[in-house]
């Protein structure tokens, strides 16, 4: 199954992908329809209201617009740790991000005015299905919803500024999410799929996300050890190598660029830095 968040004239709304069309339900995104459902996806059919909406009509809103959180992983590829200059810490990294850093899955990024090393990141996302608190690594795939594709887009001057780099990763409208959640069955629960990067045309990241360090179902382990992950919510795995800043010399994004992030099976972004 897959379910997006399009925009609407009277605001967002949840919708189920039926190949040809997409039929809406009454939430106003992927977010709310989960917290209905507590992550029920057969429930979700019981939501449906009987409005089709063309597939070539459709603006693409971040799939989860209201996330009751943003959980990103930092270093959780070997040869991105090793293109930063790090060490494994044998623990995740952990940061946040905020709904109003999300974006849209072909939204234009504005390059802010006040950076001149905005970085791409392209990533796994994981969207929780049901509440978890304390979950078991063996049993943490039960509260998956799905898989989106995203891109941790990067202000490393600003994320470099202190040894706390939350600024560095929460600017407004910079981090886009979509095009829709794709459910684990479809993709053998994103254990191996391939994952890739490129800016105007040239790839610049390429992997696969059996190369993780922190597994999906550790990662949500581990959060769920130090807070409850809600459905709605939205986990960032991290990134391979290959971004800018890894560079020598460095590369950054200008505006013009074109950003797109692939991953197998689950999809596709395509970003213009403007």
């Amino acid at each position: 199954m897959k379910l997006v968040t399009i925009r609407t004239e009277n605001g967002t709304r949840a919708a189920i992908d039926f190949e040809s069309h997409y039929r809406l339900t009454p939430y106003g995104d992927v977010a709310e329809l989960l917290r209905a459902v507590e992550g029920d996806v057969q429930a979700i059919a019981d939501v449906m209201v009987d409005e089709r909406v063309a597939k070539d009509d459709v603006a693409y809103a971040p799939t989860v617009v209201t996330p009751t959180k943003v959980i990103c992983l930092g270093l959780n590829y070997a040869d991105h740790v090793a293109e930063m200059g790090r060490k494994d810490a044998g623990f995740p990294t952990l940061f946040g991000k905020f709904p109003d850093t999300l974006c849209g899955p072909y939204d234009d990024i504005a390059h802010p005015l006040e950076t001149s090393a905005m970085d791409w990141e392209a990533e796994l996302g994981v969207v929780i299905g049901r509440s978890a608190y304390r979950v078991a690594p063996e049993s943490a795939e039960e509260h998956i919803a799905g898989f989106v594709v995203t891109n941790d887009i990067s202000m490393r001057d600003f994320q470099n500024r202190t040894t706390q780099f939350l600024q560095g990763k929460m600017f407004e409208r910079t981090t886009p999410v979509g095009p829709h959640l794709v459910t684990p069955d479809e993709v053998d629960g994103a254990r191996d799929l391939w994952i890739r990067c490129r800016v105007d045309g040239e790839v610049m990241q390429e992997s696969r996300t059996s190369l993780l360090i922190c597994s999906i179902a550790a990662a949500i382990s581990y959060i769920s050890m130090i807070i409850t992950l809600r459905p709605g919510d939205l986990i960032l795995t991290g990134t391979p190598s290959g971004v800018g800043a890894g560079r020598n010399p460095k590369v950054f994004l200008r505006p013009g660029n074109v950003v797109e992030t692939e991953i197998e099976g689950v999809g596709s972004l395509r970003n213009r830095i403007c």
